[in-house]
């Protein structure tokens, strides 16, 4: 009782917004944590682009076939960036979401992730 009071930042919401806030080390990890997921969707996305794009030369050597080029470069290729441009938004929003929840103090899995 002689001591100096010790700051409790409180319950474990608070506590981990306090962490981060202060700048601790278990507050850097949280938000090293975030970025290494945010970043793990991006070169995700980016492979799943760059793999097909590196590709289309070779198919487009092999096929000789100039109208139907143009029609996989006019049409073919947009509803593939769609779907990978949803993909990672749905991704990094699901990663953010993740995040404030742990900040929050509540299980990661309180949300229903599409899952049935």
């Amino acid at each position: 009782m002689t001591g100096e009071p010790r700051q409790h930042p409180g319950p474990a919401g608070l506590r981990t917004q306090w962490e981060i806030d202060e700048q601790t080390t278990l507050g850097a990890a949280y938000v090293r944590s975030l970025m290494r997921s945010q970043l793990r969707a991006g070169i995700t996305a980016f492979m799943l682009l760059a793999v097909p794009v590196a590709a289309l030369p070779l198919f487009f050597g092999a096929l000789r076939n100039a109208p139907v080029q143009w029609l996989v470069l006019g049409f073919g290729c947009y509803p593939f960036l769609v779907l990978i441009a949803w993909w990672y938004v749905r991704r990094a929003e699901r990663n953010e979401r993740d995040f404030a929840d742990l900040v929050r103090g509540r299980p990661a899995d309180a949300h229903d992730h599409g899952a049935p």
